[in-house]
């Protein structure tokens, strides 16, 4: 039905799937004839913040989908932001930037949900007569419901967050508003609304984050996530490595597969001391950072 119509139409699902195998069914499996992009919430909405679950969903999207597009979600209106879940209460902005990193280096198409690039908390009613989900009304106070992530857009420091000039929203401005939004943080080039608009514009231009392919590297680093983007002819692969750990950890990334010399030309660095490594060998990853480079 969706094919008869013109233009490239696309079907995606709220899917809420146990396991890869269950998704691809959703795909329509090797015949390709169901959703064009069920969307796989067992990367963003399992477990907790380690390496060795994100390497093994993203790897499945990779090996178990009959070769179909993945669809990463990380934040939707039913679930606590991902900051939030994610977070340790003093690196949230650190750890948030390195979720970006997997959503928009990933093979996977990325979708997002609004206040996560700027890393909007959720942020839970704390009185019953502000409840406005029927979840949260008829389970409080040990359900609060959904409203804590579905609070409005927080676009400056102004009246109502600049979202509303209402003398009440319908859900309560979060006090975060103040220094959380978009306005005061397009004037800090380190915010996390521009870590995502610089991986945004390097999906968008560089031929290996948007057409390449996608290999696991270092199976076995507990801590820290590591995977190639290997190019399209004549263009030069992209590696990223991320650490989920409190410590700074060593990597050396053999990337002897997918390019024929070690140098490396950072594209993006979530921490300063990142920006000057020229080397996949000896990288120094701060604690919760991302680093996204070119190998020639």
């Amino acid at each position: 039905m969706v094919s008869a119509y013109p233009g490239n139409r696309v079907l995606i699902g709220e899917t809420y799937l146990p396991n890869t195998v269950e998704m691809d069914k959703w795909y329509g499996g090797a015949a390709k004839n169901e959703l064009q992009l069920p969307m796989d919430m067992l990367v963003g909405f399992s477990d907790g913040y380690n390496a060795a679950h994100f390497r093994k969903y993203i790897g499945e999207a990779e090996t178990e989908l009959n070769g179909s597009q993945p669809l990463f979600v990380f934040d939707n209106h039913d679930n606590p932001r991902s900051i939030t879940r994610y977070g340790d209460g003093v690196h949230d902005v650190a750890i948030a930037k390195t979720v970006a990193a997997m959503l928009l280096t990933t093979r996977a198409t990325a979708l997002t949900y609004y206040g996560a690039e700027i890393g909007m908390p959720t942020t839970p009613p704390t009185r019953k007569e502000d409840v406005k989900d029927p979840i949260g009304i008829t389970g409080w106070p040990k359900e609060k419901g959904r409203d804590g992530e579905r609070t409005p857009m927080q676009w400056t420091p102004g009246l109502d967050a600049g979202f509303s000039t209402a003398k009440t929203t319908w859900l309560p401005i979060p006090p975060s508003y103040k220094t959380i939004n978009v306005q005061t943080e397009l004037a800090n080039p380190d915010s996390l609304l521009n870590w995502y608009k610089q991986l945004i514009a390097l999906r968008r231009t560089n031929a290996a984050l948007h057409d390449g392919g996608f290999a696991m590297l270092d199976a076995g680093d507990a801590n820290v996530l590591a995977y190639v983007r290997t190019a399209p002819q004549g263009s030069a692969p992209v590696v990223v490595a991320i650490n989920m750990s409190g410590q700074a950890r060593m990597v050396s990334l053999d990337v002897s597969r997918f390019a024929k010399g070690k140098t490396a030309k950072t594209l993006a660095a979530s921490e300063a001391p990142l920006k000057d490594v020229t080397s996949v060998e000896k990288v120094m990853l701060p604690a919760y950072s991302a680093w996204v480079a070119e190998v020639r």
